[in-house]
């Protein structure tokens, strides 16, 4: 992810902590909240209370919370300041969302999207598509250090290119995410690798090569399990290629220039530009491609060529071709198609702020501790605190931040270099993120890639198979790292 502003925000914080609130009661809006939720998905198909449920009950959760508060005599000003400061802090994230729904209407219209997936269609088969989207998922993550950046670009081209290929979206998502979160942990320019060194007391190269560890031996996993996938995959659209070409070259003007936009975007992003610089210029230039290039669909989709690319910055666009496939791929809902997602943040920050401000989250986190009575129990303890933030926090910087700072003592106090707690808050927090629904990270890959967290969960394979594999390590003490003398002294 590209957010500096929350990265400084959240190394610095406070966690706020409440010494009247007990185990039980911490863990009261979490319970109601989890068995709301599920109520909600397994009985209801995500409708309970309408199209936005799962926002609904997350601001019924913040009220529990909140009740649970003033039980405990916290002031509404604590819990209010805490919601703040959350909403505040994904202030950026939100503007981003935006932007790559623009990005995805103006990519649309101008023939970006369409282009990568007529080339798309040509250079990968499905026999090597899957293993092939990870790998290029991984490079585009390493170099600009953003798996959001990463989905928003390379992604939707993937997901366009598979599903025409017959691919099932979850297996082209998983394979995606599961590259993207590799790159991002892997790469120096992610705010989440340094901030996990950051939070451990340990420096970043040190902390990227003693991940590796865990890392490389899960992603080869995941290289192997998706190469079997594509070998056994039933790819019916294998059969109608050239049908598919032949629609895409009667509806676009198809050039290879088209693909000077995601290029500069890519430039912009591995100079350090700004995100919301990189995805408004990637925005702007493809309006002006989209003059250039298609100009008789911008006419056909409004009265002016203006209006269109307003209605597709902002609206609903589709683009109707003879192949009905084809036509779902072709539609995009601009920034309006992105405001489920981000009013799904704004009440998941909202519930988060006000258990953060009651001093729940601490004292959960304290209570996993309290049992962490062996390395192996550390390790355990760390990873139950990193997955358990990212479901009630429902933000992955404080599953980083909290379990980094309530955790570092007790791995100094077991003679264990910082390397193992930086190594543990990233396999376990960083990238498990993305497997819950109302986290920031989940919404944002479920909204940009437009595959829901369900049909992709089982398919990121890298991103649940690291927690385990981090265990693994732990359990029969494979590089496990004990503080010398110099690391002492740091």
């Amino acid at each position: 992810m590209d957010n500096e502003e929350y990265f400084e925000h959240r190394e610095d914080e406070n966690i706020v902590q409440n010494k009247e609130l007990n185990i039980w009661e911490a863990l009261i809006p979490v319970v109601l909240l989890m068995l709301m939720l599920a109520y909600n998905i397994f009985f209801a198909d995500g409708a309970a209370l309408g199209d936005y449920s799962n926002q609904i009950i997350l601001l019924i959760g913040g009220v529990i919370a909140a009740v649970v508060g003033f039980f405990n005599k916290v002031s509404i000003k604590t819990m209010l300041t805490e919601i703040w400061e959350n909403l505040r802090s994904v202030f950026l994230p939100i503007m981003i969302l935006f932007l790559v729904g623009a990005l995805a209407g103006t990519w649309l219209v101008s023939g970006i999207i369409p282009a990568m997936v007529y080339y798309g269609l040509q250079a990968l088969s499905p026999s090597i598509f899957l293993p092939a989207s990870v790998i290029i998922a991984a490079l585009i993550s390493i170099a600009t250090g953003s798996s959001w950046t990463t989905s928003a670009t390379v992604g939707i081209a993937l997901v366009g290119i598979g599903t025409a290929l017959g691919i099932p979206a979850g297996m082209i998502a998983g394979a995606v995410i599961s590259g993207a979160y590799f790159g991002d942990k892997m790469s120096p320019l992610s705010d989440t690798t340094n901030l996990a060194p950051a939070m451990a007391g340990t420096d970043l190269f040190t902390h990227i090569r003693y991940m590796a560890f865990t890392t490389v031996p899960s992603i080869v996993i995941t290289l192997v399990v998706f190469s079997i996938l594509s070998l056994n995959i039933d790819a019916t659209g294998t059969t109608n290629v050239d049908d598919l070409l032949r629609t895409i070259e009667n509806s676009f003007n198809i050039t290879p220039y088209l693909f000077i936009v995601p290029i500069m975007v890519v430039v912009l992003i591995l100079f350090k530009t700004k995100p919301l610089i990189a995805l408004g210029a990637g925005v702007g230039i493809a309006g002006v491609f989209a003059m250039i290039f298609q100009s008789e669909i911008l006419l056909e989709l409004s009265e002016s060529e203006t209006m269109s690319l307003m209605k597709a910055i902002f609206t609903d666009t589709q683009v109707v071709t003879e192949n009905a496939s084809l036509n779902e791929l072709f539609s995009s809902g601009g920034m309006k198609g992105m405001l489920w997602t981000i009013f799904l943040i704004i009440c998941a920050m909202v519930f988060g702020g006000v258990m953060d401000g009651i001093g729940a989250l601490s004292r959960i986190t304290k209570a996993l501790l309290s049992v962490a009575t062996t390395v192996f129990g550390l390790f355990a303890s760390t990873v139950v605190s990193c997955l358990g933030l990212n479901v009630i926090a429902s933000d992955q910087y404080l599953a980083l931040v909290i379990p980094g700072k309530m955790f570092k003592k007790a791995y100094e106090d077991k003679g264990l270099a910082p390397e193992n707690l930086s190594r543990t808050l990233e396999d376990s927090g960083t990238v498990t993120s993305v497997l819950i629904p109302w986290n920031t990270c989940g919404a944002y890959q479920s909204g940009v890639l437009g595959v829901g967290v369900g049909e992709y969960f089982i398919y990121a394979i890298f991103n649940w198979l690291s927690p385990f594999m981090t265990l693994l390590f732990a359990a029969f003490k494979i590089k496990i790292r004990m503080m010398t003398t110099s690391s002492v002294k740091a």
